[in-house]
């Protein structure tokens, strides 16, 4: 049959094929939403292949349909392009028998099967190449995780047994001390002085402890949450107060804005929601020069309240600002480690901003950083995003009659002291 007549008789049957594609669509074949669109395309070139008998008229198609490919397919190990086309060269084998003369129908078949011979082995090497392209990235991307968190743990290591030995060495050393003092008659004063450093040092200790206990029960979701009704303008005024002698140490200047949303009901854990912004307010200290400043601001959104921490620091470099919320993920060099809290770029065993984020996010909510970079002379500074829900009842049913009774006598309690320290209502 000469290649005339071939084309001719595809294009009798070319219809059909998408006709009988569409019904078995409608049947629930795993085929793209636009296949009409794909299957005319393919047949249009397809013709061009009977017509000249160069099969390199569908290589544009086939690669566009591989390129489709989402990750998903590839690591379910779809084969989206090879399976359209088998699936099309069925339907027009069946199609030729039932449509055309045994004759030709046969002629037909046989004229077409190399061309989709050629564009299964074609589909398949690429599909094979995306698959090897997508797991030696895959693998290259898990050895990176790898050989970071191989390097977090030896930091971690040398970091950690540096905060634990300092205050071993303060509850030591004071120990000693106040073993010398108690063999010498009058020095009550200063037993007194040295019971206060191993209390110092005990604190410090205890402190580790539980961040590391923090974490622990981050990881496995079992960090619990004690939700009250409360104003989280109290939270940032409390934290304010206590960061007073900090702030006047470092020559820091903290604002605390007021800001919708401020004085709005929050049902939250009060003592993590503290401990959550304190480790920010310390973070942005430790990392803010002496004589900088610390803003608190923030904003309503539907259904939201979202906190801002600026710092005018010395900013977070891109590649950092993927991992600080990781534990470990932001410690610096070991060698150069200080364990002070409040000194600036002060060491820490790198556990604060993941206990944060993992506190933000058991109360429904999310957290992330915007820094234009790091940079010790300029001082881009940082602004940390806290959204929380606004929830106007407890998540547990059983807590929200208690709950909406204690809000109710709380409210009536703000607006009659608002009442009565306002002179304009006197």
């Amino acid at each position: 049959m000469s290649p005339a007549n071939l084309q001719a008789n595809f294009a009798k049957i070319r219809k059909k094929i998408l006709r009988r594609a569409l019904q078995e669509l409608a049947r629930g074949a795993d085929l793209r939403a636009d296949f009409e669109g794909q299957v005319e395309r393919f047949n249009d070139l397809f013709e061009q292949v009977l017509s000249t008998g160069d099969t390199g008229w569908l290589d544009a198609v086939i690669h566009d349909w591989v390129n489709a490919y989402t990750q998903t397919d590839i690591a379910e190990g779809q084969k989206n392009a090879s399976a359209l086309i088998a699936f099309l060269f069925r339907l027009a084998s069946e199609t030729a028998r039932d449509a055309l003369g045994k004759g030709e129908a046969l002629e037909l078949i046989a004229s077409i099967q190399p061309a989709f011979i050629y564009a299964l082995d074609k589909a398949a090497r690429l599909e094979m190449e995306s698959r090897v392209s997508y797991f030696t990235n895959e693998i290259a991307s898990v050895q990176q995780k790898l050989e970071r968190l191989d390097r977090s743990k030896s930091n971690f290591i040398s970091v950690a047994a540096h905060e634990l030995k300092t205050p071993l060495t303060l509850i030591e050393g004071y120990t000693s001390m106040m073993s010398d003092a108690s063999a010498s008659p009058g020095q009550q004063g200063s037993m007194d002085l040295f019971l206060q450093g191993v209390r110092t040092g005990v604190q410090r200790l205890r402190q580790i402890v539980d961040d590391m206990i923090d974490v622990s029960l981050i990881d496995n979701n079992m960090l619990s949450l004690n939700s009250q009704p409360l104003w989280l303008s109290h939270i940032l005024d409390l934290l304010h107060k206590n960061l007073e002698e900090t702030l006047k140490e470092r020559n820091i200047e903290l604002e605390i804005r007021r800001f919708p949303g401020s004085q709005a009901w929050l049902y939250v854990d009060p003592e993590r929601l503290y401990q959550a912004f304190l480790n920010l307010l310390t973070n942005a200290i430790k990392y803010t020069p002496d004589g900088g400043s610390v803003v608190v601001n923030g904003r309503t959104l539907p259904g939201f309240v979202e906190v801002t921490v600026a710092d005018t620091g010395i900013g977070i470099s891109p590649e950092d600002q993927a991992l600080i919320f990781e534990k470990f993920g932001k410690l610096g060099r070991a060698e150069l480690h200080s364990s002070s809290k409040i000194k600036f770029k002060g060491g820490g065993p790198g556990l604060g901003l993941s206990i944060t984020r993992g506190i933000v996010e058991a109360h429904g909510g999310t957290i992330w950083v915007e820094s234009e970079g790091y940079d010790e002379s300029k001082c881009p500074g940082s602004t940390f995003h806290v959204l929380l829900p606004m929830r106007a009842k407890p998540t547990d049913p059983r807590l929200e009659k208690l709950f909406g009774d204690l809000t109710a006598f709380k409210e009536e309690n703000h607006v009659e002291k608002e009442t009565r320290t306002d002179p304009a209502a006197a």
